[in-house]
């Protein structure tokens, strides 16, 4: 199965240390050109871009990285309820044609209460979703040009439109793949009806297992088949032993207060996901390593995906390959600095997954590697 390798876009803020201001670095448009032009060169495949009130407005910087990139996809999210189906279409069409096709959606339906309601939507759970169903009926009709010349119609319990349509559709027919994940019942009802990529937070395999064969088993009732992926951070090094440090290191600086405040922000959240995350380890530090190589404790303190791999590349990429076998086909992945671990990654980890420049010959018309006494090449790595 070829691997589709995903980066992450840090607009919520960058660090070496997780819950302090030790290490923090400014993240303004300069670093964020950084971190997309290296996932560019590098050869990963897209970037996910992250959405919500701690985050820097995920269309605006995507809208900003285009032009500075060449190949890379951008995983931009939508929010029912917090825009009409008209405008997200165009907003989407938009971004497709400018960008030559390299547009895919991220659903999200939220949930954080409090944050919805402070942007304006007030529905629960079960409303919420029902909302994203509507919501996507439209966006899908629209975007395919249902309805022809008159444009599309519909009346829900929640939405109504009358003569949708786009007048510049988008490259990719016949629109934007749709990413979602979910943990709750309606949510895989939703991906199993109308979504193409079902997305999952870096759970052990056999929770993983279990999620993908009920979508699997939802969506053939549709008549239809998904594909998979799966959100997780990396931390990875050239021995086990210097991962397993860093990983330590990087909540070094946190307490157990800031780790019980974040505990409790995230225990007034309606998310089954969120819950599914905080219970992999509790909010204790002493069982942070809730399957092999697969650690929680970024989820001490971080809400939406806590895990990360952790290892050297031939453990990292066994342990992907484990997911792989599961079916999950693209990996999205993040490390602290985001920048830095971007470089790292691609360096140790691409050529055991055949992906990148350092899965390919030694450039001759380039530097690689430092030359050395005027006309000698560097040694070729083992």
């Amino acid at each position: 199965m070829s691997l589709n390798v995903f980066w992450f876009i840090p607009t919520h803020g960058d660090s070496r240390y997780l819950g302090t201001s030790k290490g923090a670095r400014s993240v303004d448009a300069d670093y964020l050109r950084q971190v997309a032009v290296a996932a560019d060169t590098l050869g990963y495949d897209g970037v996910l871009l992250p959405t919500g009130r701690s985050c820097e407005d995920a269309w605006v910087v995507a809208s900003s990285l285009m032009a500075v990139t060449h190949k890379l996809k951008f995983l931009v999210a939508i929010r029912p309820g917090l825009s009409t189906p008209g405008l997200a279409v165009r907003m989407a069409s938009t971004f497709d044609r400018l960008s030559n096709g390299r547009l895919l959606i991220n659903v999200v339906t939220g949930g954080d209460q409090g944050e919805l309601e402070a942007d304006g939507l007030f529905a629960d759970h079960s409303k919420r979703y029902e909302i994203s169903d509507e919501f996507f009926r439209i966006w899908r009709a629209t975007m395919a040009g249902e309805g022809g010349a008159a444009g599309y119609d519909f009346e829900g319990r929640h939405l109504q439109v009358k003569g949708a349509k786009t007048l510049y559709p988008p490259v990719q027919k016949p629109y934007p793949p749709l990413y979602f994940g979910g943990s709750s019942e309606p949510a895989h009802e939703l991906a199993a009806e109308q979504m193409d990529v079902y997305l999952t937070w870096g759970e052990p395999p056999a929770a993983v297992a279990e999620k993908l064969a009920d979508i699997r088993a939802r969506a053939a009732r549709h008549g239809r088949t998904l594909r998979f992926g799966i959100r997780l951070h990396v931390i990875v090094r050239e021995t086990n032993e210097a991962a397993w440090r860093a990983a330590d290191e990087l909540i070094s600086d946190l307490d157990d207060d800031v780790i019980a405040k974040a505990q409790a922000a995230f225990a007034k959240m309606d998310s089954v996901g969120q819950r599914r995350m905080a219970a992999l380890h509790g909010g204790r530090r002493d069982k942070l390593e809730v399957s092999p190589n697969l650690w929680a404790g970024v989820g001490l303190v971080r809400g939406g995906a806590g895990t990360a791999l952790v290892g050297d590349a031939e453990t990292v990429a066994a342990r992907m390959q484990e997911y792989a076998d599961l079916g999950i086909e693209t990996f999205i992945l993040s490390g602290y600095p985001h920048l830095e671990e971007s470089y790292r990654f691609a360096e140790l980890v691409f050529p055991l997954l055949g992906k990148g420049k350092q899965a390919g010959e030694q450039s001759i018309t380039g530097p690689f590697g430092e030359m050395m006494a005027s006309d000698i090449l560097p040694k070729k790595a083992a």
